[in-house]
């Protein structure tokens, strides 16, 4: 997903998308448990984009802060 597209979002509609980020983080783990190896590339989006909305979460909740 894009970094301004992302950055873009409210505190709640980030949390929504990690949950979102979470399940699909599982089921892609589960495919590759199984012999399905198509999914990695897609595992490896899907951790940088959870870093990436936990981070702005994180700058959001700081810049509320002060």
């Amino acid at each position: 997903m894009k970094k301004d597209k992302l950055r873009g979002l409210d505190p709640a509609e980030m949390r929504n998308k990690l949950n979102e980020i979470d399940e699909q983080s599982f089921r892609i783990k589960f495919q590759v448990s199984m012999g399905q190896t198509d999914g990695i590339k897609r595992m490896r989006e899907n951790r940088k984009d959870r870093a990436r909305l936990l981070t702005y979460l994180r700058e959001k909740e700081l810049g509320g802060a002060k």
